[in-house]
C-alpha cells in the first residue's frame, strides 16, 4: 500500500498529512467489543447518541496559560479523521454478521440501538479469520482461512487489507485487535528477526500465534496496528524493528477498562499520600465470550500477567520498601454466564497509615465491559491514524493511557499512572501542533517568580 506523501505544516509543530478521504477500520474479532464500537459510532453519526467515554470526541485540551482561557475540543485542535469518514470491516471465525453478533452479545438494547441501524450492521459480514483453536481453546468457528502454512495465512490477511482498501475507495487503514486473549507465550528465537519470523511461519512454528500474523500483515502493508488484548503480538523485537523500518505506528496492549482503570486511579493516590499497602485482592465475574475464553487457564495466564504488573510499576517498591515491599496482590477472573457482558469487579484493599495503623477500602465496580472498551477502540483508531500521518513510527507510548500493559522502548519502564498518562497524551498533541507543554508549575502567576 502506498503511503500518504502530501503533508501540511502545523505552525511550529510536526508536519501532518491531512485526514482526507475515508479511513478503514479493520477489527480483529466481531464480538461484543467490536459490535458495540461499530453500532455506537453509527448511532453517533445519525445523531441518536453521544460518544461518551471518547477523549477524541468529547474532551477539551487546554492551550497556553490559564488566563488565556483557550480550551478547544481535541477533535477541533488536531486533524483527526471525521466519524463520517470511517468504514468498518472485521475478521472473525464465527460467520455472524455485525447485527446478529451484536444481538447475541447482548450489550446494546436491540430496539433502541440495533434495530434502527439493522441494515447497516447486516452489511458488515466478517472476513474469514486466521484462527487456531490451540491459542484460544474455548472458541470454535467455521469462518476460517485455510493454507499450507502460517506464512500463507499472513499473505491472505495482506490481500484482505488491499482488497478492503480498493473496494471501499479508502485513503488509509488502521487495524485494532479486539479479539479474545490467546494462550500465554514468551519471546523466543523466532521473534528476533524478520528472517527467523518468516521461516517460523513457513514451518508452522507454534511460537507464532494468530495475532502475530495479523500484526505482520499490517506492518507489511504499512498499516498501523493497536493490540487491545494482552497477547504477545507487537511487543516483539521483530515487530518493533519492522515498525521502525517501515515507519508504521504500533502499540498496546490490553484495553484498560474496568478494574485495572480503577487501580491506575487509586494506586497513584496511595503513593501520592505515602500511604502503605499490605494487600490487594481483585476478583471479577463476567459471562461474555471473553469470560469463557479466560476460563481456560492458559489464556487466563496471559491476562493475569497483564493485570498484575500495574501495581508494582506505580508503587515502585524498590524505592519505598517500608510502604510497598511486602504487598500481596492476587487477581481472579471467574466465568459466570448469567452476568453476560455486565462484568463485576470487586476489590479488597488493605492499606496502612500513620504509625502503621491498618485501614480498608472496598470497591465493587458493576461495569459494562464493552461499553467501557468501545470508546477506546474509537480513540485508538483515530489517534493511530493521526500518528501515521504525523510520521510517528514505532511504539506509540503516548497512547499508554488506553492500555493495561503499555508498550515502551528498551531501557525505559511502563508508565501506569492514569493521570500521568493523560498528561502525556495531551502534551504529545500540543507538541504535534506546536503549542507549549502544560507543566502545571504556575509560578508565572505570582510575584515571587521574578525574584
Amino acid at each position: 500500500m502506498a503511503r500518504q506523501q502530501t503533508a501540511v505544516a502545523t505552525g511550529g509543530g510536526r508536519e501532518i498529512a491531512p485526514a482526507t478521504g475515508k479511513l478503514g477500520v479493520m477489527l480483529v474479532g466481531l464480538g461484543a467489543v467490536s459490535t458495540t464500537f461499530i453500532a455506537g459510532v453509527e448511532n453517533v453519526r445519525r445523531g441518536r447518541a453521544l460518544p461518551v467515554g471518547s477523549l477524541s470526541q468529547m474532551a477539551t485540551i487546554r492551550l497556553g496559560k490559564r488566563t488565556e482561557k483557550r480550551a478547544p475540543k481535541i477533535k477541533e485542535f488536531v486533524p483527526l479523521a471525521d466519524l463520517k469518514d470511517l468504514v468498518f470491516t472485521a475478521w472473525d471465525p464465527i460467520p455472524d454478521d455485525a447485527y446478529t453478533a451484536a444481538v447475541k452479545a447482548g450489550v446494546l438494547d436491540q430496539h433502541e440501538h440495533l434495530d434502527p441501524i439493522k441494515p447497516f450492521l447486516q452489511g458488515i459480514k466478517p472476513l474469514p479469520a486466521a484462527f487456531d483453536q490451540y491459542y484460544v481453546k474455548r472458541l470454535q468457528g467455521t469462518n476460517v482461512k485455510r493454507g499450507k502454512n502460517k506464512r500463507e495465512l499472513a499473505e491472505q490477511l495482506r490481500e484482505d487489507m488491499r482488497t478492503f482498501k480498493k473496494s471501499e475507495g479508502l485513503d488509509r487503514i488502521v487495524v485494532v485487535w479486539c479479539a479474545s486473549t490467546e494462550v500465554f507465550l514468551t519471546p523466543g528465537p523466532a521473534h528476533q528477526s524478520l528472517e527467523a519470523f518468516e521461516q517460523a511461519m513457513e514451518q508452522n512454528d507454534q511460537s507464532i500465534a494468530p495475532s502475530m500474523l495479523y500484526a505482520y500483515a499490517a506492518l507489511m502493508e504499512n498499516v498501523p496496528f493497536a493490540n487491545g488484548a494482552p497477547n504477545l503480538t507487537v511487543d516483539l523485537p521483530v515487530m518493533e524493528r519492522l515498525a521502525d523500518e517501515r515507519r508504521v505506528p504500533i502499540g498496546g496492549k490490553d484495553f484498560k477498562t474496568g478494574q485495572t482503570m480503577m487501580k491506575s486511579v487509586l494506586a497513584p493516590a496511595f503513593k501520592a499520600r505515602m500511604l502503605g499497602l499490605s494487600g490487594w485482592y481483585s476478583t471479577n465475574i463476567l459471562g461474555n465470550r471473553d469470560g469463557e475464553v479466560l476460563d481456560d487457564p492458559e489464556s487466563f495466564k496471559t491476562k493475569e500477567e497483564s493485570k498484575l504488573g500495574l501495581l508494582e510499576h506505580i508503587l515502585q517498591p524498590e524505592l519505598y520498601p517500608e510502604l510497598y515491599g511486602k504487598v500481596y496482590h492476587k487477581v481472579r477472573i471467574n466465568y459466570y454466564p448469567p452476568r453476560g457482558d455486565n462484568k463485576e469487579g470487586w476489590d479488597n484493599i488493605d492499606i496502612f497509615g500513620w504509625l502503621g495503623y491498618p485501614m480498608q477500602i472496598k470497591v465493587d465496580f458493576l461495569c459494562r465491559d464493552s461499553i467501557l472498551a468501545a470508546p477506546l477502540v474509537l480513540d485508538l483508531a483515530l489517534f493511530f491514524d493521526l500518528a501515521a500521518r504525523a510520521g510517528l513510527s514505532g511504539i506509540q507510548e503516548w497512547l499508554s493511557f488506553y492500555f493495561k500493559s503499555p508498550q515502551f522502548a528498551a531501557g525505559l519502564y511502563a508508565e501506569h499512572d492514569l493521570f500521568i498518562q493523560h498528561t502525556k497524551l495531551k502534551n504529545t498533541l500540543r507538541w504535534m501542533m506546536g503549542e507549549e507543554q502544560i507543566t502545571h508549575l504556575g509560578v508565572e502567576y505570582y510575584e515571587y517568580a521574578d525574584r
